[in-house]
């Protein structure tokens, strides 16, 4: 039976959260989710061909965003919905979302493409009507998104499938967070993953503050993680060294789409590195210790060590110029330089013999 002082001591969260049989967590390497977005640019052609993309270049999963331009706003041209500035300057949102919406009737043909090809699709609902659709398909997980974080009666309905949940925190603060954290544990799921996230489209790089992921992973004890808006590949992987679970990516075939969100979007080769180079940054953290590793029992040979630099005649007693600290290392270790000094030899010795105490009195 396990002791009541014990039980205050289990997290509530899961620490190894399974999609489709992937399994993530602190054990394993970071999940790289590629982010379709709005960069199909209208076609699901090209939609298919970036999951297609994602699936070669070696991404766990590819996430779609399933909303509808009236899901997401209203068409009104007054100074609320106007955007000044950025990527998406002039426009207001209902003609920005229609522009970079993945209609719904697109949706079950992309979710059979990608189990056709054997990569994981979920996707990122904007409203109820979103997760009913997603729901029918049997998405496999959940996204939130920054912008939707606050709204925590759509992580409610996401949360009441039971499904695993990710949610990027851009902008939130710890209240808000709090919050997330709260409606989630009240509808009962354990699978939960906070991703430290810049809402801002490129992210300045000094602005990435990548100890926060830590630090979630501290204070709600979850699995933490990166969705990532800066331009190139290096603070997503500097974020593997400080514990992110997962990482997301937007992605795109080409920069020159010049699609809504092709500027800060990855191209295949870049996101074929990024897999790589994430994934061996993970290799590279293993454990906290000092034993020899199996490659580099081959060099124990050239470290130091005492070795004869003279012809010396048996009954010589040694000094300074009969012995050298030197590679390789078949002889004492240096740290005995000073005790060999003033010894005897036993035996005639040959320059470039090995000194050991064999052949010391």
């Amino acid at each position: 039976m396990t002791p009541k002082w014990a039980l205050k001591m289990v997290k509530y969260f899961s620490q190894e959260i399974t999609i489709n049989e992937h399994k993530i967590g602190e054990g394993h390497p970071p999940y790289i989710i590629a982010e379709l977005s709005a960069n199909h640019n209208g076609s699901i052609d090209k939609a298919l061909a970036i999951i297609d993309m994602a699936k070669e270049m070696g991404a766990d999963a590819i996430k779609i965003q399933t909303y509808t331009a009236d899901t997401m706003t209203i068409n009104c041209d007054n100074k609320y919905f106007q955007i000044e500035g950025g990527l998406w300057d002039g426009y207001n949102l209902h003609k920005l979302y229609q522009w970079a919406q993945t209609p719904f009737e697109w949706h079950k043909t992309i979710f059979e493409h990608a189990k056709k090809i054997g990569i994981t699709l979920f996707s990122s609902p904007f409203d109820e009507t979103a997760v009913d659709l997603l729901e029918s398909l049997n998405c496999p997980a959940y996204k939130i998104a920054s912008f939707e974080a606050t709204d925590l009666l759509l992580i409610e309905k996401v949360a009441q499938t039971g499904k695993p949940l990710i949610i990027s925190t851009g902008m939130a603060n710890e209240q808000e967070i709090d919050e997330i954290v709260h409606t989630v544990k009240t509808a009962g799921v354990k699978e939960l993953i906070l991703l430290h996230c810049i809402s801002s489209y490129p992210a300045p790089v000094e602005q990435s503050n990548l100890t926060t992921i830590p630090d979630i992973k501290k204070r709600w004890e979850v699995l933490s993680g990166l969705s990532d808006h800066t331009l190139g590949t290096s603070v997503a992987i500097t974020s593997v060294a400080l514990g992110a679970s997962v990482i997301e990516k937007h992605v795109t075939l080409s920069r020159n789409d010049k699609g809504p969100d092709a500027e800060f979007s990855l191209e295949p080769q870049e996101l074929q590195q990024l897999v790589i180079d994430s994934r061996n940054a993970w290799l590279s953290l293993g454990t906290a210790g000092y034993e020899k590793k199996p490659s580099e029992e081959a060099n124990l040979k050239f470290r130091r060590s005492l070795f004869f630099v003279d012809n010396i005649k048996k009954g010589t007693v040694i000094s300074e110029q009969h012995i050298r600290r030197i590679r390789p290392g078949f002889g004492l270790a240096p740290k005995y330089y000073p005790d060999v000094l003033g010894k005897t030899v036993t035996q005639d010795i040959e320059r470039g013999t090995p000194v050991t105490w064999e052949v010391l009195a």
